[in-house]
Parts: C-alpha cells; structure tokens; sequence
C-alpha cells in the first residue's frame, strides 16, 4: 500500500506552485509542475480516499490539455491545493 498521506501532501504542494508561477507568470515552471502532479494523480487513482478528495482527483485527472496561462485555472489549484493539505494533515 502506498503512503496516500505523502501522495496527497505532494499533490498538494504541486498544485500550489502551479498556481503561484501561473500569478507570476512563470508559465513553463507552471507547466513542469503541473505534469509533476498529473504523476502523483496516477498513483492516488487506486487509494482509498473520501469522496471529496476522490472528485478534485478525477477533476484533475480528466483535465488533459489545460491552458496554464488561466489566472481561472490558478485560483482553482489554490483552492484544491488548500483543500488537500488540510485532508492530508487530519488523515
């Protein structure tokens, strides 16, 4: 079994450098991270997690070809980002 506390707190982090590089417009660091977590997305698909939690990892797993210069998509990391962090230190 994997560690699905380290996999959501990494997830976690990714999506919150993503979202700060997409404010800073440091769009190809955004992107290096975003394939980053789209890895940990791969290996949560099989943990046993909330349904919450469940939902924001198939939301990121089906979003394929995403435009990382969507100030849209940046707030939308920072809350799943949040959300994550919070599930993974009371898990």
């Amino acid at each position: 079994m994997k560690d699905t506390k380290l996999l959501i707190g990494s997830l976690s982090n990714d999506l919150y450098r993503v979202a700060n590089l997409i404010n800073r417009h440091s769009y190809k660091a955004a992107e290096r991270f975003q394939k980053e977590s789209k890895r940990w997305v791969k290996e949560l698909q099989d943990c046993k997690v909330k349904n919450y939690i469940r939902k924001i990892i198939n939301d990121l797993d089906s979003s394929k070809s995403v435009n990382v210069k969507s100030q849209k998509l940046a707030e939308k990391y920072l809350t799943y980002s949040i959300l994550l962090q919070n599930y993974a230190l009371h898990y």
